[in-house]
């Protein structure tokens, strides 16, 4: 049987959208997120314009040995990188294998549910 829509199993990660901003760490109740970044130049939005400056993120590895599935950090993030997958079978012989790097989290994306349908009158 299929856990519930909103059963909290291993957190994913969309890459692309995380801008290494840090407020999932920072917010972190356990510590266990490690995220590390550096600033690259990117092309100007119009021309004309000078370069900006965006972050790359280089590192981001959730050790799940230490997660407690709060949730906070999928809540707090406000570019929608962090989601909950239903997957929770990813039991390991050895801790170490816990920590799951931005690879290992990107591949849980494949099981993020589609978000549900809004009630009638939430959001536009």
């Amino acid at each position: 049987e299929a856990p519930p829509i909103r059963a909290r199993g291993v957190i994913a990660l969309h890459e692309d959208n995380c801008t290494a901003c840090m407020l999932c760490s920072r917010s972190c109740p356990d510590w266990c997120i490690y995220i590390e970044g550096h600033k690259q130049l990117a092309p100007a939005r119009r021309a004309g314009g000078k370069p900006r400056q965006v972050n790359h993120l280089d590192r981001f590895d959730i050790d799940y040995a230490l997660c407690m599935y709060c949730g906070i950090c999928v809540e707090v993030c406000p570019f929608d990188a962090l989601f909950w997958s239903p997957e929770y079978e990813y039991s390991e012989p050895k801790i170490a294998d816990l920590l799951h790097d931005k690879a290992k989290l990107g591949e849980w994306m494949e099981t993020v549910p589609e978000a549900p349908e809004l009630e009638a009158g939430a959001g536009k």
